[in-house]
């Protein structure tokens, strides 16, 4: 026999045991039979009560847990759609309260899961939208309601790495351009005039939109002022020798030459 069996047959002794003392009690104080009949009923019926009492609070309890099992498996469906799972199959075997406990924790389970990959998804767009802003290009493409899969999340890393290759290449060439062009603009004696060359010289270097156009203007930029340079010098080289005739023709002395030169 089972425990709860030996206790259940104790319970019935009790009861037993209990309506003996009382058939006894009222034998003694000398209680009609019609009246013992009478309390006999009373104790019948507080005992009905208090068993169908704790029969229908064992049948809520059951209830409870045959509805939870229903909505753990609802919720199941529901989360491995959304994580591209396979359908969770649950042991049909063993006992009410159990298989409401491996739905629960399995669900619970699956819920980090699903607020993992979310949690990463918005730690990634917001990487996203700091890189886009500064290399003016558009977001990664992808579904910011819907669960991502992990080979979602996979190819947004990827492309984010590619992202920041590509923002730390363009910084390079931006700083490098940018030293030669002031010092381009230090010796044409050119001060920056356009919002363009005002944002190139004096803007912050990590807040410069570094996009394909500005990087393009940039090198035109570049290109404009070497030009100047070039034909500066080559005005200069021009002048150099028509100098240097004119002092070949007016027989100037070296020392002129000399104390000339140092200009």
């Amino acid at each position: 026999r089972s425990h709860s069996e030996v206790l259940a047959a104790e319970a019935v002794s009790c009861l037993n045991r209990a309506m003996a003392a009382l058939r006894d009690i009222w034998e003694e104080i000398g209680i009609p039979e019609e009246l013992r009949l009478e309390r006999t009923e009373v104790v019948r019926k507080h005992i009905k009560s208090l068993l169908d009492m704790m029969v229908m609070e064992e049948e809520s309890l059951k209830e409870r847990l045959l509805k939870s099992i229903a909505v753990c498996r609802k919720e199941l469906d529901t989360l491995c759609r959304e994580l591209q799972l396979d359908p969770y199959e649950a042991e049909e075997e063993g006992t009410i309260l159990q298989m409401e406990k491996n739905l629960r924790t399995r669900l619970e389970t699956l819920l980090k899961h699903k607020k993992d990959r979310m949690q990463e998804l918005e730690t990634l767009q917001e990487e996203d939208r700091e890189l886009c802003n500064i290399l003016c290009t558009p977001m990664f493409q992808i579904d910011s309601n819907a669960v991502p899969s992990l080979e979602d999340l996979d190819r947004y890393r990827r492309h984010l790495a590619a992202l920041t290759a590509e923002k730390e290449k363009r910084h390079k060439e931006f700083v490098s351009a940018k030293q030669q062009i002031i010092l381009l603009m230090e010796e044409l004696e050119h001060d920056p005039g356009t919002s363009f060359e005002l944002d190139v010289v004096y803007e912050c270097e990590e807040i410069f939109c570094l996009s394909a156009d500005n990087l393009a203007a940039l090198q035109t930029l570049l290109q404009q002022l070497q030009a100047r340079r070039a034909l500066n010098e080559a005005v200069c080289a021009e002048l150099r020798a028509r100098i240097l005739a004119l002092w070949d023709r007016l027989q100037v002395p070296a020392e002129d030459r000399d104390a000339f030169a140092e200009h």
